[in-house]
This record gives C-alpha cells, sequence and structure tokens, in this order.
C-alpha cells in the first residue's frame, strides 16, 4: 500500500465554463473593410429595402454636400447621424431608401478647375465654354467618386450605385422647370439693384454665402454744407455756416452719396460748434461731441437713490440754436463735400438712434435701405464701381481705376482738404463686417443688374410670397425648437431672393433679350423648350444653340418689334439649384413632402431655406414635414476648428486610429443640438465606452455556446424571480431606446444603453449568474432559464445598438444562436417583450441596495484581511421588524446575491456589526446591520464555495453533488 496521499480530483471539465469565438477586441481597422465587404457582397441594403418594399415611406433627403475636396468632421457627424436615422427607420418596419446626392455647380470647382488649368500651363481663355465645362464636370465626378468612398468607409447604407447629382442632365432640366414654374406665377425680375458682392471672385452672393467676421474700418464724421434754404426753418440760422452731420465707416461709398436719410420723427438739435452750425439728432449730440470735440462736454455728476452717477453734459447749452422734427427737414437740400452735386434730405423709419449722427448718409447704388428709400424719392441707382471693385471714370480723375477699400485713405484726405471732417482722420472702429464665405475677404454692396425672386408680391389671394412661405415654416416640425424662430426670423427679414450669378459652371437662367432696346423675354415656353433639351444633351445646349431655335417662329419684341435676340449668360444661384431636390429627386423617386430633413444649423439660411422658397413658390407646400439640425464640430476646448490653428480632426485619422464604430459611438453620444466637441480624449473615453459594451456583448454570447433557443428556452412565466427582473429592465431599456431614437435624441441611446451594460448588466446581473451559469447543472432549468434571458439580452441589445454600432453588431448577429435573419439590420427593432412586475422592481429594488450596502461591508473586511475572496464569508444581518421579515422571506437567494458562501439572520447583532445605508429602499426608521465573519465548512473544489458538507458524504458541496449526478 503506498504512502502517497490520493490525488485530488480535478473538476474543471465539469464547469459549464464560457466560451465563444467572438473577439475579445474589436480589432476594428480590419473588421471593419470585411464587415463592408461582406454586406456589399450578400447585398444586405438591397435586402433591407426588399423586406420594406411595402411598408410606408420615411423620406430623408440628402441635403447634398459640395463635390469639393475630403470629407471633414462635420461631414462625418452629418452622414452619421442620416445614417442612425434610416437605418433605424429601417429597422422599425419603414421603407427608408436613402438616396445620396451632391451638390456640384458653382464658384468653388471653376475654381479649381482654373488652377488645374493654370498647373498645367493651360489659358482658360483658350478653351471653349462646353470644354470648360466638361472639365468642371470631370472635377466634380472625381471628387464624388472620393466622397462617396470615405462615407462609405463609415459604415453607411445607402442606394451608392443610384445617387442623385446636381449636375445629371435630368436634374439641371427640371431646375430649369421650375424657374418656368416662377417665371408663370410672374415671379421673375431683373433690376439694378444692391447685392452682396465678392470683389475677388466678381459675383453676386446669396444671404446663405455671407459670413460676418470681425473688421476695422475707417470711422469719419462727415459735414455736408446745407443749402440756404435751412433758414426758412429756424431764422436763426440765416447767415450761418450750417452743415448736416453724417457718420460712415465706408468713405469709399461717399462720391456715390445723393441724399441724407432722417426719422420723420425723431427729434433734432441745431447746435454751434466753433464757426459751423451742425445738426445732428438731439439725443446723439453728447456722443456725437465726444467723437468730434470732446472739450464742448463736461462731466456732470448726479445724486440718485442708488448712488452718484457720472453722465455727460454740455459745457455751454446756450450754443444749441433751435430744434425741429425730422419730417421738417424733408426736402432740405446740401452741397456734396467734394463734387458739384446737390443732394436732398429724405425721410426713412430705417433711421435709428443707436449709432451715429442720426442722419444717414444714402447712396442708392450701395445699400438695401438706401436702395428702398431712393426708389420712393425717384433717386437714379447710381453705382460708380465696377466688377473688379474699381472705381469707374464718374467719380474724377484722383478716383478712378482706385479698388474701393484701397480708396478710403485718399477719400479721407480729400474730407480733410475740404474741411469736411469733423473728426480725426486717423479714427477706426471694430465691428462684424461682411466677408464672403468662400474666400474670406470682405465684400461690398454693389447695385448691379441682377434677376431676383420677390418676396413681397401679392401670391396668394392678399399674402404675399413671404407670407404664405412664413404660414408654411409654421407648420413643421423644428428638432431643436428653436429652428423655428431662427429661420422665421431670416425669412421675414431677408430681402428678394437675387437667384443670377455672373459665373459658368453652373445651370443657365433661360431668358432672352431683344437686341433691339435689351427687353427681357421671360418665357415659361422657352425655359421648358430648353429644358427638354438640357434632359439629353446637358446646359450646354443653352450656349450652343441659336436663342431664336427656343422661341416660336416669327417671334418678335413686344416692345420694339425686332426679331433678332441673345441668350442671358449669367447662371442660377447654387442654392437654387440644390432647393431643387425635392422635385429632380424626392418627386419622381419617393415623394414630397420628405418626412425629414436634417444638415447643419447652418442650413437655416441655407437648404432649409432656399428649398422652402422653391417649394412653396412652385408647390404652394413646404417639401418637409420636420426640420433637425444639429451644431458644429469643434475641438476639445470649444473653439472652432480651422486648418491655420491646426486643431482640425479628419475623419479618416480617427477611423485608423480607433475605427469607424468609435466615429459612430462619438456622434451618437453628442448633443448634437450644441456645437459638437471632438478631441483625442474624448475619443479615447468612448473607445473605453465601446469595450464595456463589446465585453458585455461578449459575456453573453460566451454562455451561448449549448443553448439552442428552439429547444432550450425556458417560458417566461417559469423564469426565475432574477431573470424576470432583468427581463423586465430589459424591456424598460427597449422602450426608452425606441423613443430616444423616435425623438432623434440619440445620446439618450448611448446613454440608456451604457448605463443598462454598465450597471445593470455588468455590476449586476452578470455578476450574479456566473455562479449559476458556471456551476449549476449543464441542462437544469436554473442554468437554462438565465441561458434564456441572456439569449434576450443579446439579440436585443444588438439590435438596440445595430443602428450606432453597426460594424459590432452585425458581427456578434452572426454569433448568436438560434437567429433566422441573415444579418442585423434584416431581424426589425425590438419590441418590449414584457412590463416590469411592479412587485418584483420592489422586490430586487430592496435586495439590491442591501447587496451594494453589504458589498462595502465585505471590501472592509477584505482590507483587514478578515476575507480574502467574498466566498470566505459569512454575512450575518440582524433588522428591525418590516425590514427583517423581508429579508427573512428571502434569505436563500442572498448569498448568490451577495457572492458569499453563507448569509444568516440573527436576532442581535454581533461586536462588529455596521449599520447599512439602505433607508432610501426600506425608508427611514428601519435599521439594517450587518458583520461579516468567516464562511463554515470548507471550500468546495469545484465551485469554490464554503460549504459544511464538503468532507461530509462527498468531496463537493450539496449544489455541486447535484449538477454532478445530472
Amino acid at each position: 500500500m503506498s504512502d502517497t496521499p490520493p490525488k485530488e480530483k480535478d473538476y474543471k471539465d465539469s464547469v459549464n465554463l464560457p466560451r465563444t469565438e467572438f473577439p475579445m477586441k474589436g480589432n476594428l481597422a480590419q473588421l471593419e473593410p470585411r464587415m463592408l465587404g461582406w454586406w456589399g457582397e450578400r447585398g444586405i441594403w438591397g435586402k433591407i429595402l426588399e423586406r420594406n418594399a411595402n411598408a410606408e415611406r420615411f423620406v430623408l433627403p440628402d441635403g447634398p454636400p459640395y463635390a469639393n475636396g475630403h470629407l471633414h468632421a462635420g461631414h462625418a457627424l452629418n452622414r452619421v447621424l442620416k445614417d442612425i436615422v434610416v437605418k433605424y427607420r429601417n429597422m422599425a418596419g419603414r421603407l427608408c431608401d436613402f438616396i445620396p446626392g451632391w451638390d456640384t455647380h458653382g464658384l468653388p470647382i471653376e475654381q479649381a478647375v482654373e488652377k488645374r488649368l493654370k498647373d498645367k500651363k493651360v489659358d482658360k481663355r483658350t478653351l471653349s465654354r462646353d470644354a470648360f465645362l466638361e472639365a468642371c464636370r470631370a472635377y466634380a465626378l472625381e471628387f464624388i467618386e472620393i466622397q462617396k468612398g470615405e462615407a462609405q468607409r463609415m459604415g453607411t447604407f445607402a442606394s451608392w450605385d443610384k445617387p442623385y447629382k446636381t449636375l445629371d442632365f435630368p436634374y439641371e432640366a427640371q431646375e430649369i422647370r421650375e424657374l418656368a414654374n416662377f417665371a408663370r406665377r410672374d415671379m421673375l425680375y431683373r433690376r439694378k439693384k444692391p447685392v452682396y458682392w465678392c470683389l475677388t471672385d466678381q459675383t453676386a452672393l446669396a444671404e446663405a454665402e455671407v459670413e460676418y467676421e470681425d473688421h476695422e474700418s475707417p470711422s469719419v464724421y462727415v459735414a455736408f454744407k446745407a443749402g440756404p434754404e435751412v433758414a426758412d426753418k429756424l431764422p436763426v440760422l440765416k447767415g450761418k455756416d450750417v452743415a448736416f452731420v453724417i457718420w460712415t465707416t465706408t468713405p469709399w461709398t461717399l462720391p456715390a452719396n445723393l441724399a441724407i436719410a432722417v426719422h420723420p420723427e425723431f427729434e433734432y438739435v441745431f447746435y454751434q460748434l466753433g464757426a459751423r452750425v451742425i445738426c445732428v439728432a438731439k439725443d446723439l449730440l453728447p456722443k456725437v461731441l465726444a467723437e468730434v470735440k470732446a472739450d464742448e462736454l463736461a462731466v456732470k455728476h448726479v445724486e440718485l437713490p442708488g448712488g452718484e452717477v457720472s453722465a455727460a453734459a454740455l459745457v455751454d447749452p446756450s450754443r444749441i440754436l433751435g430744434y425741429v422734427r425730422g419730417e421738417e427737414l424733408e426736402h432740405l437740400t446740401y452741397q456734396h463735400p467734394f463734387y458739384e452735386r446737390r443732394g436732398r434730405i429724405l425721410l426713412g423709419e430705417h433711421v435709428t438712434l443707436e449709432a451715429g449722427t442720426g442722419l444717414v448718409h444714402t447712396a442708392p447704388g450701395h445699400g438695401q435701405e438706401d436702395y428702398e428709400v431712393g426708389l420712393k424719392y425717384g433717386l437714379d441707382i447710381y453705382n460708380p464701381v465696377r466688377p473688379d471693385g474699381r472705381y469707374d471714370d464718374t467719380v474724377g480723375e484722383a478716383l478712378t481705376g482706385k479698388k474701393v477699400f484701397e480708396a478710403n485713405p485718399l477719400v479721407i484726405a480729400t474730407l480733410v482738404e475740404k474741411g469736411a471732417l469733423l473728426n480725426d482722420a486717423k479714427d477706426t472702429v471694430a465691428h462684424s463686417y461682411p466677408h464672403c464665405w468662400r474666400c474670406h475677404n470682405p465684400i461690398i454692396l454693389s447695385a448691379t443688374y441682377q434677376w431676383f425672386i420677390p418676396l413681397d408680391k401679392p401670391f396668394r389671394g392678399e399674402k404675399t410670397f413671404r407670407q404664405a412661405v412664413l404660414d408654411e415654416v409654421d407648420k413643421v416640425q423644428w428638432v431643436p425648437s428653436w429652428g423655428h424662430s431662427r429661420i422665421r426670423g431670416m425669412l421675414e427679414t431677408r430681402p428678394d431672393w437675387t437667384i443670377s450669378r455672373q459665373r459658368t459652371w453652373g445651370v443657365p437662367i433661360c431668358i432672352a433679350y431683344c437686341e433691339g432696346c435689351e427687353e427681357a423675354v421671360v418665357s415659361p415656353e422657352l425655359m421648358d423648350k430648353v429644358a427638354d433639351r438640357v434632359e439629353t444633351e446637358g446646359v450646354g445646349v443653352w450656349y450652343r444653340t441659336p436663342v431664336k431655335e427656343f422661341l416660336p417662329a416669327d417671334f418678335k419684341c413686344s416692345r420694339c418689334g425686332k426679331t433678332e435676340f441673345r441668350r442671358e449668360t449669367d447662371i442660377l444661384d447654387v442654392w437654387f439649384d440644390s432647393a431643387c431636390m425635392f422635385s429632380a429627386v424626392l418627386e419622381k423617386r419617393q415623394r414630397i413632402p420628405a418626412d425629414l430633413f436634417l444638415e447643419g444649423s447652418d442650413q437655416h439660411r441655407g437648404w432649409f431655406h432656399s428649398s422652402m422658397l422653391v417649394a412653396v413658390g412652385t408647390r404652394d407646400m413646404s417639401p418637409y414635414k420636420a426640420c433637425l439640425t444639429h451644431g458644429f464640430v469643434v475641438d476639445g476646448k470649444g473653439e472652432k476648428m480651422s486648418k491655420s490653428v491646426g486643431n482640425t480632426v479628419a475623419p479618416e485619422k480617427i477611423i485608423t486610429q480607433y475605427g469607424a464604430e468609435v466615429l459612430r459611438l462619438w456622434v451618437a453620444a453628442s448633443d448634437y443640438r450644441n456645437d459638437v466637441r471632438l478631441s483625442d480624449q474624448i475619443l479615447k473615453g468612448l473607445s473605453e465606452s465601446y469595450r464595456k459594451v463589446r465585453n458585455t456583448i461578449r459575456y453573453a454570447l460566451s454562455n451561448l455556446y449549448d443553448f439552442d433557443p428552439a429547444k432550450h428556452t425556458v417560458p417566461a412565466e417559469e423564469l426565475l424571480p432574477l431573470d424576470q427582473w432583468a427581463r423586465g429592465r430589459l424591456a424598460q431599456v427597449v422602450e426608452r431606446v425606441r423613443k430616444a431614437y423616435e425623438d432623434y435624441e440619440f445620446h439618450l441611446v448611448y446613454a440608456t444603453v451604457l448605463d443598462f451594460v454598465a450597471g445593470d448588466l455588468s455590476a449586476v446581473y452578470f455578476d450574479i449568474l456566473k455562479d449559476r451559469l458556471y456551476t449549476s447543472r449543464t441542462d437544469g432549468q436554473a442554468r437554462r432559464s438565465a441561458q434564456t434571458v441572456l439569449h434576450e439580452v443579446a439579440s436585443v441589445l444588438l439590435r438596440l445598438l445595430a443602428p450606432v454600432m453597426s460594424f459590432t453588431a452585425e458581427e456578434a448577429w452572426q454569433y448568436l444562436p438560434g437567429t433566422s435573419a441573415e444579418s442585423v439590420f434584416l431581424a426589425g427593432f425590438p419590441e418590449p417583450a414584457a412590463k416590469m412586475d411592479p412587485a418584483l422592481a420592489e422586490r430586487y429594488g430592496k435586495l439590491f441596495a442591501v447587496r451594494s450596502a453589504v458589498q462595502g461591508v465585505l471590501e472592509a473586511a477584505r482590507r483587514d484581511k478578515l476575507i480574502g475572496a467574498s466566498l470566505e464569508a459569512r454575512v450575518v444581518l440582524t433588522a428591525d421588524a418590516k425590514a427583517r421579515d423581508f429579508l427573512k422571506a428571502h434569505l436563500d437567494e442572498l448569498p448568490g446575491l451577495f457572492i458569499t458562501s453563507q448569509v444568516e439572520l440573527s436576532d442581535s447583532a454581533g461586536e462588529k456589526s455596521q449599520v447599512l445605508d439602505v433607508a432610501q429602499a426600506f425608508g427611514d426608521g428601519l435599521r439594517v446591520m450587518a458583520e461579516v465573519l468567516p464562511a463554515k465548512g470548507e471550500k468546495c473544489p469545484r465551485c469554490w464555495t464554503y460549504s459544511e458538507a464538503v468532507g461530509h458524504g462527498g468531496d463537493v458541496c450539496l449544489k455541486c453533488r447535484d449538477a454532478l449526478a445530472a
């Protein structure tokens, strides 16, 4: 007989240890391209559309990005937001066929092509118009392919093989037909009118193409010598040198001055300033004197109930010679400070007391309000500035040919020479000034002949077009709600829409001019004829075909009877291009109105704005039911991203470093209603969140390796109570997440799922389940009950997350047993399976509160070396009456919840018992105490629980004996 002790039995193979081929690490750089290929090879997008073919449509159009350059972080935010909507709507049973699109006309592509030609040493002027248009087309198509690839890499689903492009011939043709619709309604006019004009690009700009930036401008107070008739209003002025004083920050516009505007209801004062009497608004006199002759003022101290107040006061009030109301100044004349030209005083409601003198320098060729008051009084819309920003020869030899901004010091020097400048010639003011959004250079208001759509013309009965548009705006659901007031405010105050541009690459304004008298032929029939040809030949047909071919035979000018005509060469504003998407794409391939327009907040003045104008102008309806806007992407400090600052983050870099999945998580986790921060620190935090979610999914899958839902699913009513609770919590999560998707609150999707994963599953449910899953009888009800709920948790979580974590959800779906759907995106969005039983929720609310408090006591015991692992512990509880009754009823469940070997309920507290903080669960006044002692018995070599049964009738505990006996 050997003296060697018997070898301890190895129970490892008898334990149901987790196993799965679903990788612990995402390795997203390898996974994502592989998954993109899998989706493509299996035609998953096509199968989604086929599955929902007979379902109610959800129409989400693509506000077209510009086909120039690579996608940036703002594009990524927009693309992923749309993709989340598309995937959710399709999974929820709607037909959401997302048609990607591109805006392809306009100045940036022209400039890029010109640069390429220059680099190749090709003179643009040597190219025909058709050749240049073809070069622009090729450039746009090149970048469409680049941007398409970049967007697809983000995991976005769309009909990528059937996109729309504003350069497509049918699209261009439809755009011309919409212009014809405006013409039919007599909603087009041409006039010389001030428009925003970019001197660099030499073209008119729409409101949406103007940005305001800080700028330093000259500040001049100019005296305009009053005509002698001013003494008829105030005899005291007879024989005096009287001047009307204006203030301006644009001295270069003074050569175009034709009038001065005053407010009819303001009071104006005549003040003796040295040898000259000046006229300014009474309320602005102290401010004007502070700028032009500060020694005319003194500081006056006034005692008020709140304390002493200092104010500027006139040194000698007797210098005020008289007062008049603005309306009394109407039609008085003045002498231009450096031209032999007389101007008039006009009345204007636009005059304010916010700045200046209360008298407004009026140049109808350089200001919208100046223009309007000039029309009212019959003034010439005089503009001496050429398209290149230089003066013409009407301004005198000294200024002719000079650039307007460079002319400012010359004009100021002339004012000084003439004695008309009242303040220091070096004075400047910092203010917000309009700049071109493309070249970022300062722009001007310049009167040129342009085509307009009128906003205040009668449109529907007595309503104006503006009011008809505002009525439709009021019917739209705006997300966030402040979007309504923002776009409404813009539409209420915007001028008529300038739709013409002086460029080459775009859709032509198909209007003819009489060669004899310049009469414009605005003919819907002509436009429709051109559109029919453009449909198959492109816009070049307008330029290479004689205009007469589009006019009726023997057509004559209605004004002069001549029969020779020339074509308009201006193109349509690119905002008119993209605005026609609703008719060129949605009406033909889907429907209008769309359910949702989703773009950045700058589109309140852009695509949302122009689309509304065109749709109401041609269809009498809004093109969308709801409109959602997101903010801009800023860096981690909240600063605007800029290449020059070096704080930009390219999507390509994020995808390479972190994976597109983390990029998608960044979008979903952000409250897009505000500006969205992006930095390495934020992405690292999201990577950690991604790992938590992935590990949760992996835990569930790893415990389902032997679970066949068709055979092993436990009926709901037979599930163990803890599993029923978990199923109820899952139902609550589904409800909240579904509502968050419906309300476009994707950050709540992220937060709700992450809280559920980290709080309910990982920290509580999964932690408690381990012993039951690993050591219970393999085919016993306890284990199958847990697996039934784990399978449901995995299935539901993957479908909840699929619109956001598309790559991971699809990858994991392929490892989920018993799935009939080929793809997670074909599995449908989950519905809440079961309502949480209120009694069960209350029960586990109390049990988890005690568990949490006991975990703190166990941790203290571990620190004090009383125990090592929690299974080495025996927890002794004492409690007041109601709490005691509750704990006694659930005593058998407590060891599993606490993950200890034993839990006892005692009548009296031990020496080291600690009061547990469970008042929130049980109510104030009820006391529960816990003491940690070493567990009784020996350690079970199979489940590691301590039990007095070990060594007494068997090597393992009673639970393990039952499992091994199966």
